[in-house]
C-alpha cells in the first residue's frame, strides 16, 4: 500500500498480518495527498487508516516545530475516542522521532499548554478544549496542514459543527483533509462540499449492515419492567461483559443505582462525568473488575472494548443509524455476539425506524411474567395491583437460554418485522 517498511515491520510487532478494507482503500489515497471522505463504523480499522500515512507523511516532510503548534490534528467527539486514539498512534510512532500529545476537556489545561509550547507534530483533541487553548492563545492553528475530522456525525450530533467550522477556517489552507463518519446526512456532505479539495469517496460497508454473528432479539416491555428485565438477563450471564445503552446521563445513573440494589456492580459513562470517573470506568470494565457499563451513545462513540459478548438496548435510539452503531460493539474480530432490544409502548416509531434501517426481522423473545406479546396499549407493568411482578427465586430466565422463552411451546415465535 505504499508504507515504509518500519512502518510494517512496527504493526507485525503488534500482530498485525493484513489490512482491513478501509486500510486497503483509504492508505494509498491519503499518501498520494488526496482529501478523503470515508464511510465507516466503529470497528473497521479506519484509527490505523488515516493514522499510519498521517505519521508516514510527516516523517517524509520533516519540518522545524514552531512554538504552540501542530503539524497536524487529530478531532474526536469525546474524551475517551480522544485518548484511545493518542494512545494507538503513539504505539504505532513510538520508534519515531515524533511528538504526539493529545488536549481533552477534564483534563488540567496547564498542562496541556506546556506541553503545546516548544510545538508538537500531531494533536488529538476534542473541540471545545482545543479552542479553549485557540482562545488563550496557547495554540496557532496556522501552521496545520494535516487535519482529521474522526466521526464527524457524532461531533454534529452534539453539537459541535459550528466549533468544527471555526477550526477549519483557522487551519492552513494549503493542508490535506480527511473526515470520517458513520453516517452521511446532509450537514456533514455540506461540510465535505465546503471545506474538502475533490476528496476520494471511500466506503466499506452500509450503514444499515448489521454483523451476521450478532445473534438478536426483541422484547417488548412496558418502561416499569425494563429494569426488572435488565436484571434476569445479567444475572443469566454471570461474569460476561454486558453493555448497556440508556438514552439519558440520568437514565445511566439510575440503572448503576437499580443494579446496585440487586447486588449487580456497574457503573456509567456519560458528559456528566468527569473525565477520571469515565476513564475508571472504561478501565475496570475492560480489567473485568466491572461487568456491566451502562453508556449513553455519545459517552460510548467509537470506543473499542474487546470481549464484548452482550449488548441490551434499554432504551431505543431516537436515530435508527445508532442501533446499528451499539450492537456493531458485540462479535468482533470474528467473534459471536448477542443483542437484545427492550421497546415499549412509546418506541414503536423508534423501532419501526430501524426495522427500515436494517432490512431485517428480529426475533421477538419473551420473559414470563414481564414481556408483552402483543404489544398493549397502555404503559402499565406486568403483575397484580400496579406493581410489576418479580422473578420467583430461582427461576430459570430466557436471558439464560432457558426456559419459556426457548421452550417449545415458543417453537416459531414471532418476529418484529422490517419493511
Amino acid at each position: 500500500m505504499g508504507l515504509d517498511p518500519e512502518i510494517v515491520k512496527s504493526l507485525g510487532f503488534q500482530g498485525y498480518e493484513k489490512p482491513t478494507p478501509i486500510q486497503e482503500q483509504a492508505i494509498p489515497a491519503i499518501l498520494k495527498g488526496r482529501d478523503i471522505v470515508g464511510l465507516a463504523q466503529t470497528g473497521t480499522g479506519k484509527t490505523a487508516a488515516f493514522s499510519l500515512p498521517l505519521l508516514q507523511n510527516l516523517l517524509m516532510n520533516p519540518a522545524e516545530l514552531k512554538p504552540r503548534s501542530a503539524r497536524a490534528l487529530i478531532l474526536s467527539p469525546t474524551r475517551e475516542l480522544a485518548l484511545q486514539i493518542h494512545t494507538a498512534i503513539k504505539e504505532y510512532g513510538k520508534r519515531m522521532p515524533l511528538t504526539i500529545t493529545s488536549v481533552i476537556g477534564g483534563a488540567p489545561i496547564r498542562k496541556q499548554m506546556q506541553a503545546l509550547s516548544k510545538g508538537v507534530d500531531v494533536l488529538v483533541a476534542t473541540p471545545g478544549r482545543l479552542e479553549d487553548l485557540v482562545d488563550q492563545k496557547a495554540l496557532r492553528l496556522d501552521q496545520t496542514n494535516f487535519i482529521v475530522l474522526d466521526e464527524a456525525d457524532q461531533m454534529m450530533d452534539i453539537g459541535f459543527l459550528p466549533s468544527i467550522k471555526r477550526i477549519l477556517g483557522k487551519v492552513a489552507s494549503e493542508r490535506q483533509t480527511l473526515l470520517f463518519s458513520a453516517t452521511m446526512p446532509k450537514a456533514i456532505k455540506e461540510l465535505t462540499n465546503t471545506y474538502l479539495d475533490d476528496p476520494v469517496e471511500v466506503a466499506v460497508a452500509q450503514v444499515s449492515s448489521t454483523a451476521e454473528r450478532i445473534k438478536q432479539s426483541l422484547m417488548y416491555l412496558v418502561k416499569m419492567n425494563k429494569g426488572l428485565a435488565l436484571e434476569r438477563i445479567v444475572k443469566a450471564n454471570p461474569n460476561k461483559r454486558i453493555i448497556v445503552f440508556s438514552r439519558t446521563k440520568h437514565g445511566s445513573d439510575k440503572l448503576v443505582k437499580w443494579l446496585g440494589t440487586q447486588d449487580i456492580k456497574a457503573d456509567a459513562i456519560h458528559g456528566n462525568k468527569s473525565q477520571g470517573q469515565r476513564q475508571r470506568a472504561l478501565d475496570d470494565f475492560r480489567k473485568g473488575k466491572t461487568f456491566v457499563l451502562i453508556a449513553t451513545d455519545i459517552a460510548a462513540r467509537g470506543i473499542d472494548i474487546p470481549g464484548i459478548e452482550l449488548v441490551v438496548n434499554f432504551d431505543l435510539p431516537n436515530v435508527p443509524e445508532a442501533y446499528v452503531h451499539r450492537i456493531g460493539r458485540t462479535a468482533r474480530a470474528g467473534a459471536e455476539g448477542r443483542a437484545i432490544a427492550f421497546c415499549a409502548p412509546d418506541e414503536q416509531k423508534q423501532l419501526a425506524d430501524i426495522l427500515k434501517v436494517i432490512k431485517q426481522d428480529i426475533p421477538v423473545e419473551v420473559m414470563e411474567g414481564l414481556t408483552n406479546t402483543p404489544m398493549p396499549s397502555m404503559d402499565k407493568p406486568a403483575g397484580g395491583r400496579g406493581r410489576a411482578s418479580r422473578p420467583p427465586r430461582g427461576g430459570k430466565w430466557a436471558g439464560a437460554g432457558k426456559g419459556k422463552a426457548n421452550s417449545s411451546r415458543n417453537k416459531g415465535k414471532p418476529k418484529a418485522r422490517g419493511r
